[in-house]
């Protein structure tokens, strides 16, 4: 499936190409960091998030074999614009201990089990309570925002070891979230596209799209001014 991009968009990436030296990055890490800055003008998202390639392109297969996408709030499956993203939070209900989002994970997990794509831009408890509940995913998607929980909830992720694009910052939210899964939504299935160590240029935004990857404890991407 291809998209139409606008104008707009095209001349967007050229101003932000023009501005953020991403041109050594692998192309699904790439596709990643341009995308989420683009959708926040936040250039300092170059040396913020945290992926790992390798995680990536599994993620990204992952994807296009059709695993499941589950989003932690509605805004975040809403942003999710080239697939149908699992959210439970409408049914969930809070307890003693479990906040609202905590128990929408629980409930989407009963639902798709290991290997799905999480995506979490809201709620620094829903993704604790994902990774105490010792899931399976194909990736997840952890950029949570806020001042309490926020940081700590991404430290722990990275610290699992699990496949997982995040930040370093109390930055976050639902946009960016959605945007970093888009990236490898956009981007179609590889071929020259995953050459080892290639840091070709990732399709123009226009290009198809499809299924995401994975990221993990790498080093805070860094870029050119």
């Amino acid at each position: 499936m291809t998209r139409t991009v606008h104008p707009i968009e095209e001349e967007s990436y050229r101003r932000l190409r023009a501005r953020v030296d991403t041109a050594h990055l692998p192309p699904l890490t790439r596709a990643v960091v341009e995308r989420v800055i683009h959708s926040s003008a936040d250039p300092a998202y170059a040396g913020d998030l945290v992926c790992d390639e390798t995680s990536l392109r599994a993620a990204h297969a992952a994807l296009h074999a059709g695993a499941p996408v589950v989003a932690d709030v509605e805004m975040v499956a809403a942003g999710i614009t080239a697939r149908r993203a699992v959210c439970r939070l409408r049914e969930a209900v809070a307890a003693p201990g479990l906040t609202r989002s905590a128990a929408a994970v629980r409930l989407a997990y009963e639902e798709v089990g290991d290997g799905a794509v999480w995506v979490v831009g809201c709620a620094p408890t829903a993704l604790e309570e994902l990774l105490a509940l010792g899931a399976g995913p194909a990736l997840v998607v952890g950029l949570p925002v806020g001042f309490v929980g926020a940081v700590e909830s991404k430290e722990a992720l990275r610290a699992t070891g699990l496949p997982a694009i995040s930040n370093l910052s109390e930055k976050g939210g639902s946009a960016v979230a959605a945007a970093a899964l888009n990236a490898l939504l956009y981007t179609p299935p590889p071929a020259s596209a995953y050459r080892t160590g290639t840091a070709a240029e990732p399709p123009s935004p226009a290009a198809g799209r499809n299924p995401p990857p994975a990221g993990s404890a790498a080093p805070p991407l860094s870029t050119g001014p």
